[in-house]
């Protein structure tokens, strides 16, 4: 069986800066304790695990905000995640008097800066994004006027009186072009002299284009978390844009031995914040199996929790 291994493919700098700033925090005894992060540092469980051995506490509570999760410190140290934070969280940390560092990537601080700036212009701003995902979740506590699209209905719902507005739109950075294509349509329909500034980061996009540009193969592998937008992104470009039959596969451990029954070619690729050794233990597997021999379909993870780190 082939096995193509397309890159770019695993960390991106958001992740990177976001893991070494926990570390540092794990292994420097002058920041207080307990280690707190509010949410996952990134949407990968095998890095929210390996963390756990070292004591530190991912709090990430559905239907809590990051401002309410605060109410549930008292002490310590606070690491805010890569996705971004909003300021009345940072500065409940601050009265509160915990320690806190923020890992939020700069390309999500790119988006933050962009939206204040346009906000203080005048501009009514519409924000893309997925519900219930930690990005949108700062980006639309900066004012309670941004108006959050996720999808086509909600774009058809958007206020008709803003006409006669300057309305600027910009979006989540791990979205796919096809999240956001069929809802830009709408809203030029609605405001022609509408701003738009697309923030989908590099990161995302040389990943995408790598799954767009590879040969036509029988299946794709995405190694990744499935709270992972930018993982989970690429499964969808893979489908939409190749028809090929994609998978998304938190390790080795969730590969489906009977998609493999009657391939002859299967490409592999992982999200932003998936652990190198975790995608390089299903490329082993892969290249070494053999449908006729039962030895070869082991596939049970040998990586301890923290050979992900």
């Amino acid at each position: 069986m082939k096995v193509i291994e397309l890159t770019p493919r695993g960390y991106c700098h958001g992740v990177l800066n976001a893991m070494a700033m926990v570390k540092k925090v794990v292994k420097t005894p002058s920041y207080p304790r307990p280690i707190y992060i509010l949410g996952q540092i990134v949407h990968n469980q095998k890095i929210t695990d390996a963390f756990k051995e070292y004591g530190v506490i991912s709090l990430d509570q559905k239907g809590k905000t990051r401002v309410e999760m605060l109410d549930e410190i008292n002490e310590g140290t606070v690491i805010f995640t890569a996705h971004g934070i909003s300021r009345k969280a940072i500065d409940k940390a601050k009265e509160k008097g915990l320690t806190y560092l923020n890992a939020t990537c700069r390309d999500v601080l790119k988006v933050h800066h962009a939206v204040e700036k346009k906000l203080a212009e005048g501009y009514k701003v519409i924000y893309i994004g997925h519900r219930n995902h930690p990005e949108p979740e700062a980006v639309l506590d900066i004012d309670s006027s941004i108006l959050f699209v996720e999808n086509e209905k909600d774009a058809l719902l958007l206020p008709n009186d803003l006409v006669n507005e300057k309305v600027f739109v910009t979006n989540q950075t791990t979205l796919s072009l096809y999240d956001i294509e069929s809802v830009l349509k709408i809203i030029e329909s609605k405001y022609p002299d509408y701003v738009f500034d697309n923030e989908i980061c590099n990161a995302t996009l040389v990943r995408q284009q790598a799954v767009m540009d590879q040969e036509v193969v029988d299946l794709m592998l995405v190694v990744g978390d499935t709270l992972s937008s930018n993982s989970n992104k690429l499964a969808q470009v893979s489908k939409k844009a190749k028809s090929i039959p994609s998978h998304l596969i938190a390790g080795i451990e969730d590969i489906n031995l009977d998609w493999l029954s009657d391939i002859s070619s299967v490409s592999v690729t992982s999200g932003a914040s998936t652990p190198t050794k975790v995608t390089e233990e299903v490329i082993a597997f892969l290249k070494q199996y053999k449908k006729d021999d039962p030895n070869t379909w082991h596939h049970q993870t040998q990586l301890k929790e923290q050979d992900v780190l």
